[in-house]
């Protein structure tokens, strides 16, 4: 098939090859422009810029793809279809009626459930057994066009946000260059979405500010689902104290004589406890600001941390 590709980011990069292994010619890549990223506020390309530039594939870069004169650029490619993986911009009803097939979205969740910008990250957080890839025609409404194919993987126990989301790239190429020939073979029925029980909010920095008044579950898997970004957080001496690694330690401590949230409750060679609103967690890698991730082990042998010490927010 004849396709005009639409995404951004790294999980856009795996379908986009997929399709052109299986043989689909791309005729353009649609993108977000390119931005100013790090110290030197050098422009950085989009990742799927960088693999189209790479496969001499024409790239469009609007700022907003609904205006007249992007609309007119997407005329000039006669594609069958267009197919849209994490673009990061709202098309209007003149853009999915363009093409024959209409347009494809590859979306990273089991929908009707984690419509919304960030379903991977938000799956770990919420302590979901299970994810997946959902396929589906677009229509004006955010993530709710009719579904066309849907898969699951099961996620492990020590599931990150960056690893679901490799699991769900590799499973969205696979599935979409599988939906493209049962969709021009007319044998795909399409099924709609039933209510949406969890909107996938957008994440931001903020988020990842730990409250240990809440559960100490509830923090693992935020610095799980945050990781690695933006990244969960605490405050040492003042400084930015990222979490990488945590695990939930359980204990049947009176209420009376459990520590504030956020102390330090035990220290030991490799690891140190922190005492959250139920149950502790017991910090294995963390990351200072201005420095390089470590171990606890590591962290420990360079600053100070003792039992009565506060993590603040």
């Amino acid at each position: 098939m004849k396709i005009v590709y639409m995404g951004t980011p790294d999980f856009a990069v795996a379908p986009l090859l997929a399709l052109m292994k299986a043989g689909h010619k791309i005729l353009a890549v649609v993108t977000q422009p390119d931005k100013q990223k790090g110290r030197g506020k050098e422009l950085q390309m989009p990742p799927v810029k960088e693999c189209a530039v790479s496969c001499g594939i024409p790239v469009l870069q609007p700022v907003k793809i609904r205006e007249r004169e992007s609309v007119e650029q997407l005329r000039q490619y006669p594609a069958d279809v267009f197919v849209i993986a994490a673009f990061g911009q709202l098309l209007t009803q003149e853009i999915l009626d363009m093409p024959k097939y209409g347009c494809i979205n590859i979306h990273a969740s089991l929908l009707p459930d984690y419509r919304g910008a960030a379903p991977i990250q938000w799956a770990v957080i919420n302590g979901e057994k299970k994810a997946g890839v959902t396929i589906m025609q677009m229509e004006k409404g955010l993530d709710t066009g009719d579904m066309l194919l849907k898969r699951e993987v099961e996620m492990d126990e020590k599931e990150t946000g960056g690893s679901l989301h490799d699991k769900l790239m590799d499973l969205g190429a696979e599935l979409i260059v599988e939906v493209l020939p049962l969709l021009e073979q007319g044998k795909i029925i399409p099924q709609k979405q039933g209510e949406c029980s969890f909107y996938a909010k957008r994440l931001s920095k903020a988020m990842g500010l730990i409250d240990w008044n809440k559960e100490a579950v509830s923090i693992e898997r935020l610095i799980r689902g945050l990781n690695p970004w933006p990244s969960a957080y605490a405050f040492y001496k003042g400084k930015v104290l990222k979490i990488w690694e945590a695990d939930v330690e359980t204990a049947d401590i009176p209420k009376e004589k459990q520590s504030p949230p956020g102390t330090v409750v035990c220290v030991e060679k490799d690891s140190f406890v922190v005492q959250t609103g139920k149950d502790a967690l017991r910090i294995r890698s963390l990351q200072l600001e201005g420095k390089k991730k470590v171990t606890a082990r590591d962290f420990m042998l360079g600053y100070e941390v003792s039992c009565g010490m506060r993590l603040g927010q």
